[in-house]
């Protein structure tokens, strides 16, 4: 296991900067934490598809499929509001770790056969809140081991692995299901949870996330005071505000369109959940890896357009293969994120990133899970296939109207 040693963390500003995605993974610190994520995105791909797959089973409701997929990112927003300066604390890689068992207990607990869907509703809530704090835990962390000029090419690396991951957990979950029960899979990503917390204790070290601007004064303890305050600062700021709306509602909108797959064509809402991920993994290479700084930002606003656009194809009712291809399209607008991420931690102080990180990552989720109960809930009335096309063009709207206040951010 890692030594413990907070006395001499590695700066970002000083450290020497990485150059590649094969630079950034000799870094071992940052290998355990992408190993981690990777794995719990894997755990989490499974069993997200193997409940809605049993929702879907028992019920037969577009809303509850939707909710019992996306439903854990609606405790997000309960870490953002509460708990989220944990992220900043003196111990943030005992934080993550604690947490990643917290995730562990909770999957293992859904493979428990005959779980009642209250229960396993429940089990989604907890879940998600525990969720978000290791998220912003797990990006304070990143934002330690790595170099700030390579910020945006880790988390670039990290996104792609991500929609590979996702689209591969989709590949493979449809694959499963075919031979195992929905608890068994549950069983699998338990797991996968157990190996991404042997990955992070075994590689990262302990750092404290600690930069008060009065190096004299003692940083002020995690807690609601500390988090609350954070966040009014925050959200006081109108550059992070137009940031943070164009990192959350546009995303959570078109989540709230891929959540309705398993409704609009159950024998191949896999291959349409897979088309979306790879979509965005190869957004997410070309954005990170081969763009600057400079287009990054200038190429943001198109993105976020892209995002949305292909899927006012779903109005004609496309067959199968031609609303894979929008669908796969779409999916490389998700790489907008990756320039308002670089433009919102430019925006942030040194002492609060983790926790401002968090609350990004946690506001993000919570508005998948708000885009994919609103799909759900008007899809009842409206049918899959026009709903995804209402929500796109709402995307659409939100990105239009907002660009004025984003280049204002800059």
């Amino acid at each position: 296991m890692p030594s413990d040693n907070t006395s001499a963390p590695t700066s970002p500003s000083t450290a020497t900067p990485a150059t590649g995605y094969r630079a950034l993974l000799r870094n071992r610190e940052f290998t355990g934490l992408y190993v981690s994520l990777t794995l719990t995105v894997a755990a989490s791909t499974l069993s997200g598809f193997a409940l809605g797959t049993l929702v879907d089973e028992r019920t037969g409701s577009p809303l509850l499929t939707a909710v019992s997929m996306y439903g854990a990112t609606f405790a997000t927003v309960l870490g953002a509001l509460t708990l989220m300066s944990v992220a900043d604390g003196r111990r943030p890689r005992r934080t993550l770790v604690t947490l990643q068992c917290v995730s562990l207990a909770g999957v293992a607990a859904q493979a428990v056969p005959g779980l009642p869907l209250a229960a396993r509703f429940g089990l989604l809530l907890v879940l998600g809140f525990f969720q978000s704090l290791g998220a912003g835990a797990r990006m304070g962390l990143l934002a330690e081991v790595v170099p700030a000029s390579t910020y945006v090419l880790a988390r670039s690396l990290m996104n792609i692995t991500s929609g590979g991951t996702a689209v591969l957990g989709f590949t493979v979950g449809a694959v499963l299901l075919r031979h195992l029960s929905p608890h068994e899979v549950f069983a699998v990503a338990a797991v996968l949870t157990g190996l991404g917390l042997v990955a992070v204790t075994t590689t990262v070290r302990e750092h404290s996330t600690r930069r008060p601007a009065d190096p004299g004064r003692p940083a002020p303890r995690p807690g609601l005071r500390r988090t609350w305050t954070t966040n009014v600062e925050l959200f006081s700021h109108p550059g992070r505000r137009a940031l943070l709306l164009n990192l959350w509602v546009p995303n959570g909108l078109i989540v709230g369109c891929e959540a309705l797959f398993l409704s609009y064509d159950p024998a191949h809402a896999g291959v349409l959940l897979a088309a979306g991920s790879a979509g965005m993994l190869l957004g997410d290479l070309t954005v990170g890896r081969l763009l600057t700084a400079d287009r990054r930002r200038r190429c943001a606003f198109a993105l976020r357009l892209l995002l949305a656009a292909p899927y006012l194809l779903f109005a004609a009712s496309p067959p199968t293969p031609v609303a894979a291809v929008a669908v796969f399209v779409a999916g490389a607008g998700f790489a907008a994120t990756l320039p308002l991420q670089e433009q919102l931690l430019a925006l942030t102080p040194d002492p609060v990133r983790g926790q401002v990180q968090g609350v990004e990552s946690a506001g993000r989720m919570t508005w998948q899970g708000i885009g994919a109960a609103l799909a759900g809930g008007v899809a009842l009335y409206l049918g899959p296939g026009p709903t995804i096309t209402a929500l796109a063009a709402l995307s659409v709207t939100v990105t239009v109207l907002s660009r004025p206040f984003v280049a204002r951010a800059r």
